[in-house]
């Protein structure tokens, strides 16, 4: 542990009473020591959450926010009342392991270029296997479509060792994300708009262009539920991802990229949505169009925030950022694995 740093080990919960009282303990255990405070700030539940917190964890701090902000908003509302050097913003569905913040905080504390950091997340269920939300670091394709090193699309590898080393990534989950406090305030956190979904690789891909760097750090491991809020197929969460990727592009796309992949991005969201027309799912066809209405409503507002961040670029190329389709290769080419995109960083 970084002694003379304060860490904030940040949860955000909503209508989670059951996934506190089987998951915080571990946190408890694995994070007590010198400068570490353990926070749960509550967005606006209705079950018996913070009776849950104040009963069973009487030395957890308590935020009580007045009304459900979404993950964005809330993260950004609680962590105006903590002062740390380090955020470590966890969700409640997630065990964490024995010296799980050391070596994070250590690989930031070494370079004053890193901001945020990622430990291994493997599946609560499946505990030998990554898990969907961040497995061993995140990337997207020159489309914008998000995947991970250990999960392609919804293929999660089993965890051999493959990725025991520490790497840049492009983003890291939000599911479990070490970030310096003094970048997330001074690049305004989390994008309120996304309310959930894609935020933290929104915030990843701010910070890159700003000249900062992405980690992946495989010495600490945690272990994640997943699908704690909503479920990988509910239509909201399909709308979410849809339409915050979208929005996503709209706002850091470098200039020379913005005319070309963006219309082109549009159109395979066009048959994405056909796709699911066509397996007769008729909620994700609908939560497709909802968020390209949204995107079209609100092309203005956020092409605003496009200009306000181009003059803060000072890096726009990014080798994270993968040169192919990732929808070609794992529907065309049948790719499974992160190793067989041959994808050199």
């Amino acid at each position: 542990m970084i002694n003379h740093r304060k860490v904030a080990v940040v949860i955000l919960n909503w209508n989670g009473a059951l996934l506190l009282e089987k998951y915080l303990p571990s946190v408890i255990r694995y994070s007590a020591g010198p400068g570490v405070e353990i926070v749960v700030a509550d967005n606006g539940s209705t079950d018996d959450s913070v009776a849950t917190l104040r009963n069973d964890f009487p030395e957890i701090r308590i935020l009580e926010l007045d009304r459900n902000y979404g993950f964005a908003e809330g993260y950004n509302e609680a962590l105006k009342e903590v002062e740390a050097d380090y955020f470590v913003l966890l969700n409640s569905d997630v065990e964490v392991t024995e010296k799980w913040l050391d070596a994070p905080l250590r690989r930031m504390e070494s370079d004053h270029r890193i901001a945020v950091v990622q430990p291994k997340i493997l599946d609560f269920r499946k505990r030998d296997h990554f898990e969907y939300a961040g497995a061993a670091g995140g990337f997207i394709d020159k489309y914008g479509y998000p995947f991970c090193r250990g999960r392609i699309l919804n293929r999660t590898e089993k965890d051999e060792g493959q990725y025991n080393h520490p790497s840049p990534v492009f983003w890291a989950s939000g599911a479990c994300m070490f970030v310096k406090a003094d970048l997330f305030k001074e690049n305004g956190g989390f994008d309120p708009d996304f309310w959930a979904h894609m935020e933290e690789i929104d915030l990843c891909w701010r910070l890159k262009n700003r000249g900062y760097t992405i980690w992946f750090e495989p010495q600490s491991v945690v272990y994640h539920l997943g699908g704690g809020t909503l479920n990988y197929n509910n239509p909201q969460k399909v709308y979410l991802n849809f339409r915050n990727n979208l929005l996503m592009l709209l706002k850091n796309l470098p200039r020379k990229d913005f005319l070309f992949y963006m219309p082109l991005r549009i159109i395979l969201d066009g048959v994405a949505a056909l796709k699911f027309l066509a397996g007769l799912n008729g909620h994700s066809f609908l939560s497709v169009l909802k968020a390209h209405a949204f995107f079209c409503c609100h092309f203005a507002t956020f092409y605003k925030k496009r200009k306000a961040l181009l003059p803060l670029t000072t890096h726009s190329s990014h080798k994270e950022i993968y040169k192919n389709s990732i929808m070609f290769r794992f529907f065309i080419q049948k790719k499974r694995k992160f190793s067989e995109l041959h994808y050199t960083l």
